[in-house]
């Protein structure tokens, strides 16, 4: 049976797939992504073709909830906004997104108690999927999201798990020459934090991995703030990124 519901997913990905509207995904771009919204006519079109590109790709399914095609471009464009700069990457450790209602806990679980997981990336058994709230999706994308985007902070997760591990540094992104430079000004930044002198969420003092997921967002959602607020912060990020948001 479990087979069998597995044929029938994938199967009904491919339809789901083939019969995209590509001017209607244009258009919800248009509504819901400012990053789209604030590139040139032909980055646009790459922009959409590379988010129809990842949706074939990757599976997504509701979990206690139903899978929009507002969910589906907002995972997109999520997952090529931090990769733009770079047209042919893939993300090799991803097949599946399970996107559940809301936070969940340790167990997966999105009801009861002690759910303040936003999303996760899968390690051991769950390896190759990630979990997204579907609450935290759309959060992420809306005037109240400040300098927070759950969905890109996975994404994130996954260009740094591309190297082998997730550890902070994305080998396959940094020059060599940055390595030690970036992991010196991580530190710096999270004594910044620690003593209460930095306007990062103090959720990126985890580990040198939630730093770069948690800086990454910063920069992605608020990068003239964080321009004005950590230039050499902002100048590593535009290297490590390939792209500098306050000039669009």
């Amino acid at each position: 049976m479990l087979i069998l519901a597995l044929l029938y997913s994938r199967i009904n990905h491919k339809r789901k797939n083939a019969g995209i509207d590509k001017g209607y995904y244009e258009q919800l771009l248009a509504k819901h992504v400012l990053f789209y919204r604030k590139l040139a006519k032909a980055e646009k079109e790459r922009f959409l073709d590379e988010v129809l590109q990842f949706l074939k790709e990757i599976r997504i399914e509701g979990i206690g909830t139903t899978v929009t095609d507002i969910d589906r471009i907002l995972i997109g464009a999520s997952a090529i906004i931090p990769i733009f700069a770079f047209p042919h990457w893939h993300y090799q450790h991803l097949t599946n997104i399970l996107l559940y209602p809301d936070t969940f806990n340790e167990a997966f679980q999105f009801q009861g108690a002690h759910r303040n997981t936003l999303g996760m990336v899968g390690e051991g058994y769950m390896n190759g999927q990630m979990i997204l709230s579907k609450e935290a999706l759309y959060k992420g994308f809306s005037v109240q999201a400040g300098d927070h985007n759950t969905a890109i902070h996975e994404f994130v997760h996954l260009i740094d798990k591309n190297d082998g591990s997730i550890d902070g540094i994305p080998e396959n992104l940094l020059d060599r020459s940055y390595v030690i430079p970036w992991i010196h000004l991580m530190h710096q930044e999270m004594k910044k934090i620690q003593a209460g002198k930095s306007d990062i969420d103090a959720y990126a003092l985890t580990n040198q991995a939630e730093f770069f997921a948690v800086v990454s967002e910063y920069f992605f959602e608020k990068p003239e703030k964080l321009h004005e607020h950590h230039p050499e912060l902002y100048a590593m990020l535009t290297q490590l990124f390939q792209i500098d948001l306050t000039k669009k």
